[in-house]
Order: C-alpha cells, then sequence, then structure tokens
C-alpha cells in the first residue's frame, strides 16, 4: 500500500505546528513532513516537538540542508530522534538550495562531493561505527556515536538532478523528489536511483518519496494554479474534489513513488483542515 502524508509547510509561524500534528494524529494520517528551509523553522526542533506531541505519527524531515550541518551532528541529531521515538523520524538529506547557502556563507564548490561525503558519514556514524576520514568536506577524527540507534535508520536524500538521483540510488537508503514531478519523471527518476544502486552493489529497499501539489476548498483549483504559475514551468498537481487527488497520487504511485506528501498551496486557509482531509478523504480512496 502506498503511504501517504501531508506538510506542514514553514510559512507557518511555528507555534501553529502543534495543532497541526494532532490533527494529523488524531485522523490518522501516516506522515507529517516539516522543511528546514531558509529563513524558517529549524528541521530537528519541530520535528523533535511535533514527535512529542503525538503518538503514532511518523515525522519527516525533508530536507536538512548539509552545508548547514556538520556531519557528526547531523547523527548526533538523528540517533537522539530515533531512540526517543523508534520508528517515526525521517530524515532526508540534501544540498540545500544554493543561493540561501551562500547567504549563510556555507556555500561549497561541488554540492555533490559535499553530499556523498555527508551521506556515507553520517549512514556509517548511525551503524555505530567509528569513523575517522579526511574528505575534501567532511573530515573526522575517530568519531562515533555515544548512543547509537538499533537497527540503523535509513538516511534518505533529497535529490532532482540526475546525478545527484544517482548518488541517491548509490549511497543513500531512499530519495526525496519535489512537488510538480510528473509520473513520467517519477519513472526517470526510480530508473537513476536503480543505475546508482546497481553500481554500488545494493539490493537493499530503497523507499521513494514525492511530494504532490494539492489544494482543498472551492477555491482550490484557482489556489494551485497560482501556486504552481510562481514556478513558470508546468508542473503535476491536484485540486479537490478528494477522487481528484487522490488520482493523481495513485499515478504517482504506479510510476514508482512508494510514499506520496500531499503538498499545501503556501496560502492554505485551514492547516490541520488539510491534514484532516488528507487522512479522512483521500487516505481511504488510496490503496
Amino acid at each position: 500500500m502506498t503511504a501517504l502524508g501531508a506538510v506542514f509547510r514553514p510559512q507557518l509561524p511555528p507555534e501553529r505546528l502543534r495543532e497541526v500534528a494532532q490533527a494529523a494524529d488524531d485522523a490518522g494520517l501516516e506522515q507529517l513532513w516539516l522543511w528546514e528551509d531558509c529563513f524558517f523553522e529549524g528541521g530537528v526542533s519541530t520535528a523533535s516537538a511535533a514527535l512529542a506531541w503525538t503518538r503514532n505519527l511518523r515525522v519527516g524531515v525533508g530536507l536538512l540542508p548539509v552545508p548547514l550541518r556538520n556531519a557528526a551532528l547531523a547523527a548526533m541529531e538523528a540517533a537522539a530522534l530515533h531512540r526517543m521515538f523508534p520508528g517515526r523520524a525521517v530524515l532526508a538529506l540534501g544540498h540545500g538550495v544554493q543561493s540561501w547557502m551562500g547567504q549563510t556563507g556555507a556555500r561549497v564548490e561541488s554540492p555533490l562531493t559535499l553530499l556523498r561525503e555527508h551521506l556515507a558519514a553520517t549512514r556509517a556514524l548511525l551503524r555505530g561505527e567509528r569513523v575517522t576520514t579526511q574528505g575534501r568536506y567532511v573530515r573526522l577524527d575517530d568519531v562515533a556515536l555515544a548512543w547509537p540507534p538499533a537497527p540503523p535508520p535509513p538516511v534518505l536524500a533529497g535529490a532532482t538532478g540526475p546525478r545527484t538521483l544517482r548518488l541517491s540510488g548509490e549511497a543513500a537508503d531512499g530519495t526525496v523528489i519535489v512537488a510538480g514531478t510528473s509520473p513520467d519523471d517519477v519513472r526517470r527518476a526510480r530508473r537513476l536511483i536503480d543505475e546508482g544502486r546497481a553500481a554500488a552493489g545494493r539490493d537493499d529497499r530503497h523507499e521513494l518519496v514525492c511530494y504532490l501539489h494539492a489544494a482543498t476548498g472551492p477555491d482550490g483549483p484557482a489556489r494551485l494554479k497560482a501556486e504552481i504559475s510562481l514556478s513558470g514551468k508546468p508542473e503535476y498537481g491536484a485540486a479537490c474534489p478528494a477522487g481528484a487527488v487522490a488520482e493523481a497520487a495513485a499515478r504517482l504511485a504506479e510510476a514508482g513513488a512508494d510514499t506520496v506528501i500531499l503538498q499545501p498551496t503556501s496560502d492554505e486557509p485551514d492547516p490541520a483542515g488539510f491534514v484532516r482531509f488528507t487522512a479522512e478523504e483521500v487516505r481511504p480512496l488510496l490503496t
């Protein structure tokens, strides 16, 4: 069965998170995803709060920009979440928006190299290994976590371009791809991920998480059209009724997505209502 979730967008103030997370949990929604966009809420702090306020909800962060996070610190944060809330945290690492990375003084010459090194070090630390590495960007000297989680949790990567998709297949345990991606694009992404997996000799499970533009309410189609127009290119999405949204999600699943996360518009008037809509109206229509 395709997993289903929704996004709590960082355009909402952090004090709104509790209401939305608890509404999602009470409605039986499977996943709630958060973003560490600059310069809104921190991903780990909000994920920790959302996990503490709920009982069953899985909480994803898609994604943590690796230029902002030392690999040892990222592993420490991930380990703490996974030990406190076993099986309920999902963390993805990624390049981050390069203009934002430049604003923080953290932009690097080769984002792909940084992501490769960061994934390798973070995953090794979460496996309980003692790591010494002198990479171009990631440098650790005899580092091991005092409290590694068991079993080691998956680490996902955010990816869009072909090289990063192949890298994700090779070096990550799953991939997160952005909203607006069409079913054909999902198929291409899955092929590129599989190329990376084959090159690395991997045959373990690789979860593909895909965001889907969605809108509810009588003005949903107009708000969705306005949201998509901001990108300047055609993008895949769906507005209510629930059947239309479920059909769009099903097409992504048929193309290779394991998890579909509904992404509301930035001007969604009822964020708690959006997660209830996802759980109560879309979920029953998606197999």
